[in-house]
């Protein structure tokens, strides 16, 4: 799919390629690499949290008011937000885990929750004009080439190819999503590993609520509505089965990567905002949808379905 929209802007518009743009895009896409580390893990696990937007938000606010009305030094500001997250996932954890609340419902519920104390808090103001240190990390570049930004998204990214593939984190995650009663009868404590990747996914959440603080240089409780739904798409399509026990962290870079590709490729066209949604919304379909039938055991893999493609054409 990149090959393709590579193709096509190859004729459409050549800025496309330039230094500047690819950066925008790994910039764009920064935020989206955070969240979509820990997403990762938790659906791997046969979970999901629909409510790392809220979570980013009501870091972002309390981390501003700190800083704005308390006079917080920003780095302690920020130290909170993180804390905050990893607050709003235990919650998330205890809510799946003690309550046994199904995670769509109780990440559903939480989001609500989450959401409702950033906007009180917050009550209806936006909050700007923040620190140096926070808007550099935000938007900030080194030795004016690379995002700061996008190079906190790798690192992510990096950190959790490590987790996923060498820790426990990562292989429990893997066995809980392939067979959760399996996994129980083996020793593995599922509750505790469940909470775990929720309390991960949280913290990164606050992460990037301090990226979004910083970028924009300012913060309101709305900001972080569209976070979820274009993480979890970025993770599907990366390859991370929505049914758990099977995910890539390499794959969910390329996710990433191919739907900020596709957004920036569309602003460049000049396509109305609404057609870039239905853009985005097809491409996502048609990606997963073709991973699908590559897993699909009838279909014999890539090389059935080229053997079919070329029996069809004779």
């Amino acid at each position: 799919m990149i090959m393709a929209l590579c193709l096509i802007m190859a004729f459409a518009d050549l800025r496309f390629f330039r230094w500047q743009n690819l950066m925008i895009i790994l910039q764009d896409a920064s935020i989206f690499m955070v969240l979509a580390m820990g997403m990762t893990l938790v659906i791997t696990g046969r979970g999901i949290d629909l409510s790392v937007g809220s979570i980013a938000a009501l870091s972002a606010v309390i981390m501003a008011m700190l800083i704005k009305d308390a006079g917080v030094n920003v780095f302690a500001g920020m130290a909170v937000a993180l804390l905050v997250g990893i607050a709003c996932g235990s919650v998330n954890g205890f809510v799946v885990t003690k309550l046994r609340v199904p995670d769509l419902i109780a990440t559903l519920s939480t989001d609500l929750v989450f959401r409702g104390l950033a906007l009180v808090l917050a009550a209806g103001m936006v909050l700007a004009r923040f620190p140096e240190p926070l808007t550099w990390i935000g938007r900030g570049r080194i030795l004016d080439l690379l995002p700061v930004a996008a190079v906190i998204g790798v690192v992510a990214i990096a950190a959790g190819y490590v987790l996923y593939r060498y820790t426990p984190l990562g292989r429990y995650a893997v066995a809980i999503g392939g067979n959760t009663e399996a996994a129980f009868l083996t020793g593995i404590d599922v509750h505790r590993h469940k909470v775990y990747q929720y309390m991960l996914l949280g913290g990164l959440a606050g992460l990037a609520g301090i990226l979004l603080t910083g970028r924009l240089n300012a913060i309101q409780a709305t900001a972080g509505m569209g976070l979820t739904l274009h993480t979890i798409a970025a993770v599907v399509v990366g390859g991370t089965s929505l049914f758990g026990g099977r995910g890539s962290m390499t794959g969910t870079l390329v996710g990433v990567l191919l739907l900020s590709m596709v957004v920036n490729a569309l602003v460049m066209l000049r396509l109305d905002f609404f057609w870039q949604q239905v853009a985005a919304g097809l491409i996502i379909i048609t990606s997963v949808a073709f991973y699908a039938a590559l897993q699909d055991p009838s279909t014999g893999g890539l090389s059935g379905l080229l053997r079919r493609a070329r029996s069809g054409r004779s």
